[in-house]
């Protein structure tokens, strides 16, 4: 799968994130946006230690984004927040590394590739900003 919902949490968190000139809190986030703490917390602390966000401890801490949100793809946010290379298909980039062991007469490889390249492509040039616009 391409997006679970840490990366719908993400992409979400950033844009508030991004609207605001001092640090925001896990708190207040998940407040507004009506998703669990823990879960939101963790996904935060994903993308602070990508270089996404800063984090700032104490009474006014929070976070704010690292990166001008034009900087910023969602290719980059996505794999933060899935901590792993997002993909469409379970297939390999490697068809000699094909998860069924099948690579070597599959027909479908280098079909599924060819678009994964294209999406991947895609959310590189797609950038946090565009989502704000």
């Amino acid at each position: 799968m391409l997006f679970t919902r840490a990366t719908e949490y993400a992409l979400l968190s950033l844009i508030l994130i991004a609207k605001r000139n001092e640090p925001m809190g896990t708190d207040t986030l998940s407040r507004q946006l009506d998703i669990p703490k823990s879960f939101l917390a963790k996904i935060l602390q994903n993308l602070a230690r990508k270089g996404i966000l800063k984090s700032f401890k104490g009474a006014t801490g929070g976070f704010m984004l690292a990166k001008e949100p034009g900087l910023l793809s969602i290719k980059e946010i996505a794999e933060s927040a899935e901590g792993k290379n997002i993909s469409v298909f379970d297939c390999s980039p490697d068809q000699a590394c094909c998860p069924s062991n099948k690579g070597s007469f599959c027909t479908l490889w280098p079909f599924l590739n060819k678009l994964q390249n294209r999406i991947d492509n895609f959310l590189e040039e797609l950038t946090l900003q565009d989502l704000m616009e």
